[in-house]
């Protein structure tokens, strides 16, 4: 018989080793190397010609119409948003988020809808008991819902309970990183462990057609713990969003192979749960009926739905000889960095005896290069002590030569921000006279400094 042999994986990247180390030679982490045991190899397996003795699998060709399945639709506006319209039956979705965002509670209010609706749906929870989730179902008001509950590791005991009766129409697993399959050893967590359970569950789920949604843990950085493979086997990936000290949580779809990637729903947690955000850009906007120095409002875009954040800009003069500090909040550094130099060498201003901070207002994250000239106008605007006009909103991308470009959507952000109330737009030269605002074009950045300076 055949000696069982020993390997030794990586947690973080999955990494396979003959001998312990305590740093991974592929992804440089320390102490993240367990010992696992490895399947056996026998001569007969080493030689089997796996070409033959197998089902032939049936081969289609791209024009075969192929009905697809209808989605399952949740009720809940911002979550049918974010993931395309809503759970495509036999799809699997790996959602993640820091300890205490309110992903097992928008989990639980989703499943609750569906179950209300008529739906046959099963919430199995390996980190609460049945009594907690109970709890937490009657102080949401979810009480009364006819989801099917159950507490339990082991992926064997799990689709045992499934297999009776009808398949459910929708399966949340919380959390992927908790459950057990007898099938390998390891303990729950590890690398193979959370391989091969979240490969037995999403099995079941293709061949009976239910919705499978998988609870990820994530790490110090925001990525989902475990090994990229588990990104790799799911239909969809979803980012839950948001601070502990700010009300608002943003979902955000990261992968999604029914549907795309540029939509975002936005929630904020109340004493009820999580409740849906009709008009996010009354999250982020602070009232104010004059305006402030280094402070300008910019339509952001996600998807096609424009969001109105403000960007605050503070400088602080420094003694000669103090080396200045650059803060970042919301924004990247990087690019806060580009802006100084191209205000510095192109507009005649100097950042270089001063501290500056940057922050978007309510704890929002901004990767639109649109906000080049929003962020450029603020930074003028609390360098010079003059307040941007309150009713004006700003958006453009800078080059380095100091020229401005214009952005994608232009008409939708200029919508928005009429809608609210906003009066002017600073945008650049090439955007055109839509809409309701009032536009102040540009064609380089030093016509906006000369603009705000007064000159």
């Amino acid at each position: 018989m055949a000696r069982p042999q020993k390997r030794y994986v990586c947690q973080a990247c999955g990494g396979v080793s003959q001998r312990w180390a305590g740093q991974c030679t592929d992804c440089a982490e320390w102490n993240t190397i367990v010992e696992e045991a490895a399947a056996v190899v026998t001569p007969f397996a080493a030689r089997h010609d796996l070409r033959a003795g197998g089902r032939p699998v049936t081969l289609v060709g791209l024009s075969d119409d192929i009905p697809l399945p209808e989605r399952i639709a949740t009720g809940i506006a911002e979550l049918d948003r974010a993931i395309g319209g809503g759970f495509v039956p036999g799809s699997a979705t790996l959602i993640g988020g820091d300890p205490g965002i309110g992903k097992s509670t928008l989990l639980l209010q989703a499943a609750a809808k569906l179950a209300v609706a008529g739906r046959r749906v099963a919430y199995l929870s390996g980190e609460e008991a049945a009594d907690q989730v109970r709890l937490r179902a009657q102080r949401l008001g979810l009480g009364a819902a006819p989801v099917l509950l159950g507490a339990a590791t082991s992926v064997r005991d799990i689709l045992a309970a499934l297999s009776q009766g009808s398949a459910p129409a929708m399966i949340v697993i919380d959390s992927i990183q908790t459950m057990h399959s007898d099938v390998i050893e390891g303990a729950p967590g590890t690398v193979s462990q959370v391989r091969a359970s979240a490969q037995e569950l999403i099995r079941y789920a293709k061949e009976e057609g239910a919705a499978l949604v998988l609870v990820g843990h994530v790490t110090k950085d925001g990525s989902i713990a475990g090994p990229r493979v588990l990104e790799h086997m799911v239909d969809t990936v979803l980012s839950f969003e948001g601070e502990r000290g700010h009300q608002y949580r943003v979902l955000r779809a990261i992968k999604n192979r029914f549907g795309g990637t540029d939509e975002i729903g936005v929630f904020a947690m109340a004493e009820k749960g999580l409740e849906e955000v009709a008009n996010p850009s009354s999250l982020f906007l602070t009232s104010r009926g004059e305006g402030v120095a280094g402070a300008i409002v910019f339509p952001a875009l996600e998807g096609t739905r424009p969001l109105l954040v403000e960007i605050q800009a503070l400088t602080v003069r420094l003694a000669s000889g103090a080396t200045p500090r650059r803060a970042v909040v919301g924004w990247d550094s990087g690019r806060l960095a580009m802006v100084l130099a191209v205000l510095e060498a192109r507009c005649g201003l100097s950042f270089s005896t001063a501290e500056v901070y940057l922050n978007v207002a309510g704890g929002y994250r901004i990767s639109d290069p649109a906000a080049d000239l929003a962020v450029a106008a603020a930074l003028v605007s609390a360098l010079a002590e003059r307040p941007v006009a309150a009713d004006a909103i700003a958006f453009g991308e800078l080059a380095l030569s100091g020229e401005l470009r214009p952005v994608a959507h232009a008409n939708l952000r200029l919508k928005e921000a009429a809608k609210l109330g906003f009066g002017k737009a600073l945008v650049p030269k090439p955007v055109e006279e839509k809409g309701a605002l009032s536009l102040q074009r540009f064609a380089t950045l030093g016509g906006l400094v000369d603009h705000l300076l007064g000159r």
